[in-house]
């Protein structure tokens, strides 16, 4: 038996207006997030609210699902652009909409909340919070939103494909960005979005970029162009904590922690620490003076892709695979320095190791005197 939108907020059919809104306002103190409840039942009965309210008794099917999709799909490849660009702008409206109705609780110093989008091309709800913070939850399809505090997210974050024009853009001109548990809740951000955050921290997950290959527009058989849509997210003065990043992607923070690096990811930070064994396939470490890459898994230097490289601020670049063969890994292993150069040097790190910017720029010199032995004496260490 199908399950009616009055069974989800546990009322009879033919309920009036008001004994539906108590029973959701009693189901939504139950189950929204902010009162430990369970994200997707509290989705579940706010469609379910939203549906009775225009009279629609059962929720949609699965097929209704596909049929009402944000998505177009065609034939024509000149229809789907044609209508998805539709969807792009109308998208975009609503977030400057979004934008200048945040910007107006914030002058006020005011909380609420609205829905913004359609059933059609999606919903999504932001809300002012006392403590000036905007919640967004739903997933965040296309336009830009600037925002002068910190943003918490529930949802995923994409970018429309087909144009450049509607391109997805938040921009924290304070405060924080934050997933609400990115890793428990799968978010992820794709498709060439960009988040820029001037003065502080973001929190994310998973961050995917977009690089496929077309036609030739000159219909040159058998020659095709690579177009990308590389995702960006910079915090220049915090933080970026994140977990996988694949598939043309740029972060640039102060300090970077990050797990794997994977296809064309390119990351610039003064402090830059890697907690997975994987680095690859035309990626990019680009470390500023003074700074430092830290790799906490012992055998992590086994993962690093020969193609990747470490780029330093004064134009210099290494290959992952000089360093391999240099074996720093081994130095790091084997290296245990005195107690009054363990801080300042900082070669142990757990099982892993930490390769410093000073130790690159000077990878390649000469020494002054010959060496007897040893990677020590190379980097400026001795063993007593």
């Amino acid at each position: 038996m199908v399950e009616s939108n009055y069974d989800i907020l546990g009322i009879v059919d033919g309920s009036t207006e008001k004994e539906i809104r108590d029973a959701f306002r009693r189901l939504a103190l139950q189950f929204h997030s902010d009162k430990g409840g369970e994200n997707e039942q509290f989705i579940k009965i706010k469609q379910a609210y939203e549906d009775l309210k225009i009279g629609k008794k059962y929720p949609d099917s699965d097929y209704d699902k596909l049929r009402n999709s944000r998505v177009y799909s065609s034939e024509s490849e000149e229809d789907i652009k044609r209508k998805n660009q539709i969807l792009g702008q109308q998208l975009s409206k609503e977030m400057q909409t979004a934008e200048e109705w945040a910007a107006a609780l914030n002058r006020s110093n005011s909380t609420a909340s609205r829905l913004f989008g359609s059933k059609t091309l999606g919903e999504i709800e932001l809300e002012r919070k006392a403590n000036g913070a905007l919640s967004i939850k739903g997933n965040f399809m296309a336009g830009s939103l600037t925002y002068d505090g910190p943003i918490i997210m529930q949802g995923n974050i994409s970018s429309p494909s087909w144009t450049e024009e509607f391109r997805t853009k938040i921009h924290l001109t304070k405060g924080d960005f934050k997933f609400i548990d990115p890793l428990e809740n799968k978010y992820k951000i794709e498709n060439g979005a960009e988040i820029i955050v001037d003065n502080g921290n973001v929190v994310i997950g998973n961050i995917f970029g977009r690089k496929y290959k077309v036609q030739d527009p000159d219909g040159k058989v058998g020659v095709f162009q690579t177009r990308e849509h590389r995702t960006r997210i910079i915090a220049p003065n915090g933080k970026i904590i994140a977990e996988n990043a694949v598939n043309t992607v740029f972060l640039d923070a102060d300090s970077i922690i990050i797990l794997n690096m994977e296809d064309d990811v390119i990351i610039r930070a003064r402090e830059i620490l890697v907690y997975g064994s994987k680095i690859t396939y035309d990626s990019i470490i680009e470390l500023k003076k003074d700074g430092f890459v830290r790799f906490f898994e012992k055998f992590s230097v086994q993962g690093l892709s020969n193609d990747a490289k470490i780029k330093l601020e004064n134009g210099k670049v290494i290959p992952l695979f000089d360093i391999k063969t240099k074996k720093i890994k081994d130095l790091a292993d084997e290296f245990v320095p005195d107690k009054e150069n363990y801080d300042k040097n900082a070669t142990m790190v757990g099982g892993g190791f930490t390769i410093t910017y000073d130790m690159l720029d000077n990878l390649s010199k000469k020494p002054t005197k010959p060496q007897k032995s040893g990677w020590g004496s190379k980097f400026g260490f001795s063993k007593k």
